[in-house]
């Protein structure tokens, strides 16, 4: 019998295409399988191969192929990117950015730490009592407090430790109509409070809820009161709403606990923001449980943080639904550090002057110019804090006006850049770009205009 000839002939140039093992053993491959692990390195190098098999590239150029689509590859599939929105908590871009000391924490954290483990006795110790420690030191008018995994998490273990199955009769909470939120991709509070168990008791009207609604709505079942900010809307013109101070006294009258919810997280006023309440101004004026996310202007971490007195907070917190919510080593650490820390990211974008944008933005109008003799214009631009906070307060500030069409290629490049597009025009704002990348950034846009 005839043998089958070879699908590869002789003289045919996919012979010269390097075996895997052969390129297994490049230098820069060993130590990308270091950093990547085997497998994936194995993927780019068969991936290479069978492009030059189709005859996309040249089998000599397989080597030099697997080793620069390495150099792109990264253990985590994110990719970092410059936030030129202006918006400072962006929810679709990570919300806030980790401070470098929050990043030293994270490192130091990876390995094996003592996050349930007393050094002085050998034995089990208590989980994230010094990020306690750093959020009461935060909040002096807190007597306990505890961080879950978000702060969907800290609300509905709030609300079923409270009314939940297994609390008797009381199931009820009390919530203003004007405070049944929807937030981003569909998601409603009212909705995540009942998934639990306990039963909302509506009061009031879209625009006007008064305190003797309240007072109306308190029975047996009551379990507790609850305000939530409305920190992604702003409702105008004939309205009520009843502030925490009266709410509390209602509460305590009747032996009930008033928990607030406000949102983005501010320990002290901002007076860029003063109609955004604060964990501390709400636990002052009665709350008994305050809850709020950590990654949006507390600038740290996705957390949910839950302050108050001390018997409230224990009792969520012995919970069992606590155990499924808890923190991990990684967001202890990374919390402790932001709020015992320096001013982060986020606080330091919202209080940057316009007049140092300004400044900051003709440079790089400046060096674009330098780059390829194009005039950018600089023009006036509203930022925002993002992430349901500030509900419609502008940041003033400016920006760098270039073709629409930038927006698209900003967004291709190896390190996208993501600016806003508004009346033709594509907008950059470095409000959010740490002053050192500025140089990049102006190669990036020269680099475009050069096309």
């Amino acid at each position: 019998m005839s043998r089958t000839a070879s699908p590869v002939a002789g003289d045919d140039p996919r012979r010269r295409i390097p075996r895997t093992d052969a390129v297994l053993a490049l230098d820069e491959v060993e130590r990308a399988k270091q950093r990547l692990g085997e497998e994936r390195v194995r993927n780019v190098v068969r991936d290479m191969q069978s492009r030059a098999r189709a005859g996309e590239i040249a089998p000599e150029e397989v080597e030099g192929a697997v080793i620069a689509a390495l150099e792109s590859v990264h253990a985590c599939a994110f990719t970092p990117v410059l936030n030129a929105t202006g918006v400072i908590v962006h929810t679709n871009l990570g919300r806030a950015p980790l401070s470098p000391q929050a990043i030293d924490a994270l490192e130091a954290a990876a390995g094996y730490v003592d996050v349930e483990f007393d050094l002085a006795t050998g034995l089990r110790g208590k989980r994230g009592v010094s990020t306690r420690e750093a959020l009461l030191k935060a909040c002096p008018a807190a007597q306990d407090a505890l961080a879950v995994n978000n702060g969907a998490a800290a609300l509905s273990l709030i609300a079923t430790a409270l009314a939940g199955p297994g609390s008797g009769k009381r199931s009820e909470i009390v919530l203003s109509r004007g405070e049944m939120i929807e937030i981003g991709a569909g998601f409603r509070l009212t909705e995540l409070i009942e998934s639990t168990g306990p039963v909302i008791h509506e009061v009031g009207t879209t625009n006007r809820t008064h305190l003797a609604d309240y007072e109306k709505a308190l029975g047996e079942n009551t379990a507790a009161l609850l305000k939530i900010h409305a920190s992604n809307y702003v409702i105008k013109g004939f309205t009520s709403a009843v502030g925490i101070a009266e709410l509390a006294e209602l509460a305590h009258a009747h032996d009930l606990p008033l928990i607030v919810d406000i949102g983005s997280g501010l320990f002290s006023p901002e007076p860029l923001l003063p109609d955004e309440p604060t964990l501390t101004e709400a636990l002052e004026q009665g709350a008994d449980l305050v809850l709020a996310s950590g990654d949006k202007l507390v600038g740290g971490p996705q957390a949910g943080l839950i302050l108050g007195k001390k018997e409230w907070v224990e009792r969520v917190a012995r919970h069992p639904l606590a155990r499924a919510m808890r923190a991990d080593k990684l967001l202890l650490a990374a919390l402790e550090a932001t709020v015992g820390g320096p001013t982060p990211p986020v606080l330091e974008a919202l209080h940057t002057e316009p007049a140092a944008l300004k400044t900051r933005t003709e440079k790089l109008a400046r060096a674009i110019h330098e780059r390829v003799n194009v005039t950018c214009e600089v023009v006036p631009h509203d930022g925002r804090v993002g992430g349901g906070g500030g509900a419609e307060v502008p940041i003033p500030g400016w920006a760098l006006r270039v073709p629409e069409h930038l927006a698209s290629e900003l967004r291709a490049l190896e390190r996208p850049i993501i600016a806003t597009t508004r009346d033709g025009a594509c907008l950059i704002d470095v409000r959010c770009i740490p002053e050192f990348e500025d140089d990049e950034l102006a190669s990036a846009i020269a680099a475009l205009m050069k096309r």
